[in-house]
């Protein structure tokens, strides 16, 4: 379980937070969506600990995770866009996040390696690799010490439709073993297929959560994408 309690967060004079509480349970995948500029990527880097909000808490499963490294031992993060040290190889990064975290993956490790045909690319430099195989990377890293809690920022972009299915084999076993998921799409087919709920934030503000069943029927749309259509013109139109 994940909570955010009255988060705010300023850069400069732009409030990108405000007023931000929700719950992200244990055992389900949260989709947070939203226009771009709606604080989705801040409120990802707060629970990272890569931003540290103004105001408000934060805790994992139970532990304030504000200025407490601690509290994300178990946390993986898959970015959009990572950034990677270009001169080493995939292994030589994977033995890196190794060294720094010191834990131990109990052989999880090679099964995601072999999940997602990795093995002929290890031991290539990263420049030299597709963002499709670099997006692999990033998920054998996220994934490879069976974290319980799972972050995840676009993360089929780029991939062939085969990784692509099983990467969300991978989200649906980590949620089915309790981990909690949070994941940001632009593809919202894929979120309804992965997503038990949704998250909608809209200039910094939450607009809803809840199960995607709820939130059809609260705009009586028959579709993911049609109904985010319906949130995202009710709130312009009430800002005209």
């Amino acid at each position: 379980m994940i909570t955010l309690h009255h988060l705010h967060k300023h850069f400069d004079s732009h409030h990108v937070l405000k007023d931000v509480s929700l719950d992200f349970p244990s055992g389900t995948v949260t989709a947070v969506i939203g226009p771009n500029g709606s604080g989705k990527t801040t409120m990802m880097k707060s629970i990272l600990g890569l931003v540290t909000p103004d105001q408000g808490q934060i805790t994992v499963h139970g532990v304030s995770a504000i200025n407490n490294a601690a509290s994300r031992e178990r946390m993986g993060y898959m970015a959009q866009i990572a950034r990677y040290p270009e001169n080493l190889t995939a292994q030589e990064v994977i033995d890196m996040v190794k060294g720094l975290r010191q834990l131990e993956t109990n052989g999880a490790m090679a099964a995601l390696v072999d999940r997602f045909d990795l093995g002929p690319h290890l031991n290539k430099p990263m420049r030299t690799l597709s963002g499709g195989t670099r997006q692999k990377v990033g998920a054998v890293i996220a994934m490879m010490y069976s974290p319980t809690a799972l972050l995840l920022d676009e993360p089929t972009a780029g991939l062939d439709p085969i990784a692509s299915e099983r990467l969300k084999t991978e989200i649906a076993r980590h949620r089915d073993g309790g981990a909690t998921v949070l994941i940001t799409s632009h593809i919202l087919s894929e979120i309804q297929e992965l997503a038990d709920r949704v998250a909608y934030l809209h200039e910094g503000r939450v607009l809803y959560s809840g199960d995607v069943p709820s939130l059809l029927a609260r705009t009586g749309a028959d579709s993911l994408q049609r109904a985010i259509a319906h949130m995202m013109t009710s709130a312009n139109e009430v800002q005209a």
